[in-house]
């Protein structure tokens, strides 16, 4: 999972860096585990815009991952290890006895030709699935479901893992990698392991055209604008801003805790991220 500098040929490539991608092993996505994605450009359903900054971007396919793992306690051989332009991760191609195909997350020293499981009584190997309830403690884990057969949505980029600290009753103690402590149901899945490409985090985007082909649009300041067109704009020379650092519309954007005070999964956190 190494990093690649690129020779400052331009003054692009000075800061330009890319991944190795040393472990793909196969370039061309299975057909029948992709579909279209229609791109919003940060509108909603009438037209306008609640994301800023968001458009354009190279044309990408989605890959199906199955997050469930739902075929249980049925071998899956491992095809492939590929790169998804979708999410940093890698995925890894696998295949069960039936021919059934499937995408799932690769974790860190997945191999071609591994066999894999999910289940109630496998292996502990990276790779493998299992309820939280049959997983040791000190274990790290990832793709971690919040209800019961929704299937992961926890720890599902490059490099992250959360840690099984305890188990209490129908709980497992969960520490997760914003570093929030957590109760989750024990009969949840979780997968075995830390996931693949954590170098991801250590890529230098290098020039403003690779933001624009991950759909990327450019940020103005704040404090660059008009009065007319944000709080925090105007003034005669530099200024920055003269109160507190604010959103276009007033709110407040570092510090402000905006999670909702009687919010029901409250009840599940032991210890909050810092």
């Amino acid at each position: 999972m190494a990093i690649r500098k690129l020779r400052p040929m331009t003054p692009a490539t000075r800061y330009y860096s890319i991944s190795s991608f040393e472990e793909i092993t196969k370039t061309t996505p299975e057909k029948s585990l992709l579909a279209p994605i229609k791109k919003s450009g940060g509108r909603n359903k009438y037209g306008r815009v609640t994301s800023r900054h968001r458009g354009g971007g190279h044309k990408r396919r989605y890959r199906i991952i199955d997050f469930k793992r739902d075929r249980r306690n049925i071998a899956a051989k491992v095809l492939a290890i590929e790169y998804d332009p979708n999410r940093s991760t890698r995925i890894a191609l696998v295949s069960y006895i039936d021919g059934d195909k499937r995408y799932i997350l690769a974790p860190e020293g997945l191999k071609v030709g591994e066999v894999l499981l999910a289940g109630n009584e496998v292996e502990i190997k990276a790779g493998n699935a299992m309820p939280l309830s049959a997983i040791p403690v000190n274990t790290q884990v990832h793709n971690i479901e919040m209800k019961v057969g929704k299937g992961g949505q926890l720890a599902r980029s490059a490099g992250n893992f959360a840690m099984v600290q305890a188990k209490e009753g129908e709980f497992v103690l969960l520490k997760l990698p914003s570093g929030e402590v957590r109760n989750m149901p024990k009969g949840c899945y979780a997968t075995i392991g830390v996931l693949s490409n954590g170098d991801h985090e250590k890529i230098s985007v290098g020039k403003a055209g690779r933001s624009r082909w991950l759909g990327i649009r450019p940020h103005v300041r704040g404090v660059a604008m008009n009065p007319v067109d944000h709080p925090m704009g105007g003034g005669e020379g530099k200024t920055s801003g003269g109160g507190h650092p604010v959103s276009p519309w007033g709110q407040k954007s570092k510090g402000l805790k905006t999670r909702k005070k009687k919010s029901a999964s409250n009840r599940y956190i032991v210890k909050r991220r810092k």
